[in-house]
């Protein structure tokens, strides 16, 4: 027996200063070379922190992009999708809530020019953006309602895409947060 416990003791200390110690050190250390150097990404708006690039916020004013909806109601302690499939009827009447709201909001967007992003819950509840066309097919209500011209706010959405990395991987995004700024900076020039 005392051959084994030696060596399984010796084991067990190796694990234990590799794994509880030196591992999550190196982790620490290439997070500290990251944007937000392992804090997360902040975005700053007139000397203030309003947000984090990579965690989605609600807005719901039209005068502003809406971004996707949450599952969690977009607290980031507690992210998670809904666990509903498309065959759940809880979820399909979510869904078709969501859509009727959009139409209402957006009265010239048909339901089949609704992204699916725009009333389904991405995994983590938290998602940061969406694809162009969901930031472009709200682009008539927020020009009518900002008094700019849809071409204007059209030139933003473009100027805040952001294409896949090195061209290939992922889609091209638009970070909502980023986007509404954006806009907010363009209503003061004006």
């Amino acid at each position: 027996m005392k051959t084994y416990l030696l060596p399984s003791l010796k084991l067990t200390v190796i694990l234990l200063v590799i794994l509880a110690g030196i591992y999550p050190l190196a982790i620490a250390a290439v997070g500290k070379l990251t944007p937000g150097h392992g804090d997360g990404q902040t975005i700053q708006y007139k000397g203030r922190t309003v947000g984090y690039a990579n965690i989605g916020q609600k807005f719901t004013k039209d005068e502003y992009f809406w971004s996707r909806p949450s599952a969690v109601d977009y607290h980031a302690d507690g992210s998670g999708g809904s666990n509903k499939g498309p065959s759940n009827p809880d979820y399909l009447k979510d869904v078709e809530k969501r859509i009727q709201d959009f139409m209402k909001h957006n009265p010239g967007v048909s339901r089949a020019e609704i992204p699916a992003e725009l009333v389904t819950a991405s995994g983590s509840g938290l998602d940061p953006d969406l694809s162009p066309a969901g930031a472009k097919v709200q682009v008539a209500r927020i020009a009518h309602i900002r008094g700019i011209s849809a071409e204007r706010i059209n030139n933003i959405v473009d100027a805040a895409t952001e294409k896949p990395l090195l061209g290939l991987f992922g889609p091209a995004k638009v970070n909502v947060l980023k986007l509404n700024l954006a806009l907010d900076q363009l209503k003061a020039k004006n």
